[in-house]
């Protein structure tokens, strides 16, 4: 969950560093470091608890010369947040530093094997353990850097993505991965180290997508060099990264969670351009097309995720079922990958993340794989794990989400998830042609729809002045609007920090009532639809108890609007299809209501944005 730069070349390291780490300060903002090979030949390791900014200031006085170093952001696993446990982490002889992302489950039997050969150790992390080793391996065995990294990695037990520097060798990166991502661009007669190609692509559009137990040599001067444990040499493909430098500004926006949340009208029609063609009233994936009778013969599909994209995935489970008639099971990764679930080849299982770099979700995905299940990847990130791991599956095209809490990656998943479940219904012939033309037509109208939504942020900006007093929120919904309201809460739990709950809105008497007074918000996900008389009865029930009620109904609601508190008014469209639209009001609510609060809404406490990590 960590931020890795690097960069060897003829620039100046440092501008290049510093640029890399904020636009990566996404995925860890607890502490931030450097490490340089100075014009003067010294190892320098600046870092400090705290942010980018931070570290920056740290620096100001400090020789910022060189042309090679790598730098860390980090989200603390093993140790506090302080500036001795930030990365980099020196050797003992400080010859070597080291920075890192991921765990090494091992690291406690490691440290206590190196302290009794007389190692001292600075910082209470499991990543000192690592340069510790390599140093201690270089030192006894008599070997060069790359052979020491190598021996040093066969002992290690756990995650990482690994960038090593060695003031003795001025020219020269070792970098490593597994079960952690790692980039590297190749630019001319330079390279560049990311956790994700963000820090790379205002350099080059070059990159190579190191695999697991892959060992990169990056020297200056030389082609890249990748090899493995065994020191094997393999072929890396070179990969053109698409990325627009522009997508990940914040363009004029005070946020990029809210910039995101603007651009998804157009991302839901970058996500359909190619899959859908209104005129022929056809869905086309690729993926269906090329794997048509793996997918058209499962018995059962399970879906695997965490966070939003689990709640994307209980939507997808009734798009599914209702369209394919094919039982749906929806799994958190993070429990499927451990509790011996009953998995075979007659399978099929969707795994959901937005990074394609979720620890819990890439195991999930090699579990499913053992057991012989086909294995199809919904994900945004082009060049990520799971989508490397995977049979096959779908971009959702939505361009790099940079807010910690995901807005634009929810509904890019639901549409993908929806035209997956039209394709294969119409292959299976269990959708009419008339039901399936329905709502083709119709999804081509939502970013439209969207976008009327987006003209009330004035409005919900000032709604939400009047809830900041909360330190409770309840958030109800029906059928598919149920998943909704789960993640309308989290939205709001992740930025605000306020504790909120989604429930089937039916559900409410079966506990969540007893909280309900008046100081007790409930956001009720209402449209007009087949459970709204359900749901205005649900409203009736909270009102006679005094609690407070935001409804999201359709345009021109006449009756829960004379009922509740605060009306939202969405477009109406089909039922499948309301998450679409209902989850916009949502997240300007979140959003607003922790801006109102003074909460840092891009980067909210304890939390970042890719978890690489158990």
């Amino acid at each position: 969950m960590c931020g890795i730069v690097g960069y060897i070349g003829k620039r100046q390291v440092f501008p290049i560093l510093i640029k890399g780490l904020k636009r990566l300060e996404y995925r860890g903002y607890d502490s931030a470091g450097v490490a340089m090979i100075n014009d003067n030949g010294d190892l320098s390791v600046y870092k400090t608890k705290g942010k980018v900014a931070d570290l920056e200031r740290f620096c100001e006085d400090k020789d910022i010369s060189g042309t090679v170093g790598i730098a860390h952001t980090r989200w603390a696993t093993h140790g506090e947040p302080s500036s001795v446990n930030a990365h980099p982490h020196y050797s003992e002889s400080k010859n070597i530093a080291i920075i890192h992302n991921g765990i090494i489950e091992n690291y406690a039997d490691l440290k206590k094997k190196l302290v009794a050969d007389g190692v001292k150790f600075r910082s209470d992390t499991d990543t000192e353990v690592i340069v510790q080793l390599i140093e201690y391996i270089q030192t006894r065995k008599n070997v060069d850097l790359l052979t020491a990294v190598r021996f040093a990695l066969t002992q290690l037990i756990g995650a990482y993505a690994i960038a090593v520097l060695d003031k003795r060798d001025k020219d020269q990166i070792i970098a490593a991965r597994k079960q952690s991502p790692l980039v590297i661009g190749i630019g001319e007669d330079e390279f560049f180290l990311g956790s994700d190609a963000t820090p790379i692509i205002e350099y080059t559009d070059k990159v190579v997508y190191l695999d697991d137990d892959n060992i990169a040599v990056i020297r200056r001067g030389e082609d890249l060099k990748v090899v493995n444990t065994l020191n094997d040499t393999l072929n890396p493909e070179i990969c053109t990264v698409d990325l627009d430098l522009g997508q990940i500004e914040k363009g004029g926006f005070p946020h990029f969670m809210l910039k995101e949340i603007f651009e998804q009208p157009e991302c839901l029609e970058n996500c359909m351009r190619g899959r859908i063609n209104v005129e022929a009233n056809n869905v086309t994936l690729s993926a269906v097309i090329d794997y048509r009778r793996q997918l058209l013969a499962a018995k059962r599909v399970i879906i695997v995720a965490c966070g939003t994209s689990w709640h994307a995935g209980l939507i997808g489970k009734q798009l599914i079922e209702s369209l394919c008639r094919i039982p749906v099971e929806v799994e958190y990764a993070s429990e499927f990958r451990y509790r011996n679930p009953v998995i075979d080849s007659s399978d099929v299982v969707i795994a959901i993340s937005q990074s394609g770099e979720t620890a819990d979700t890439l195991a999930a995905v090699n579990l499913a794989k053992d057991n012989g299940a086909f294995v199809y990847g919904v994900c945004n990130a082009i060049g990520s794990s799971i989508p490397r791991d995977t049979d096959t599956g779908s971009y959702i095209h939505v361009g790099p989400e940079i807010g910690v809490a995901s807005t634009k990656a929810f509904t890019g998943q639901v549409t993908v998830l929806l035209m997956l479940a039209l394709a294969l219904g119409k292959e299976k012939g269990t959708i009419t042609n008339e039901q399936y033309s329905k709502i083709v037509s119709e999804l081509c109208t939502v970013p439209e729809k969207m976008k009327s939504l987006l003209k009330l942020n004035d409005r919900i900006s000032e709604l939400s002045k009047t809830f900041t007093y909360a330190s409770n929120f309840l958030y109800l919904g029906r059928g598919y609007n149920y998943p909704v309201a789960l993640e309308g809460a989290l939205k709001l739990k992740e930025i605000s920090y306020i504790h909120a709950e989604g429930y089937p809105a039916a559900e409410m008497k079966h506990g969540p009532i007893a909280l309900i007074d008046s100081d007790m918000p409930v956001v009720v996900i209402a449209p007009h639809d087949e459970m709204y008389q359900k749901v205005l009865s649900n409203i009736q029930e909270i009102k006679a108890r005094k609690g407070k009620v935001i409804a999201l109904v359709s345009k021109g609601d006449d009756t829960i609007s004379k009922i509740a508190d605060e009306v939202i008014e969405i477009p109406q469209t089909l039922e499948c299809l309301e998450p679409l639209v209902a989850s916009i009001p949502l997240q300007l609510l979140a959003y607003h209501i922790a801006v109102c609060k003074g909460k840092n809404v891009d980067q909210p406490r304890n939390l970042a944005k890719s978890v690489t990590v158990e």
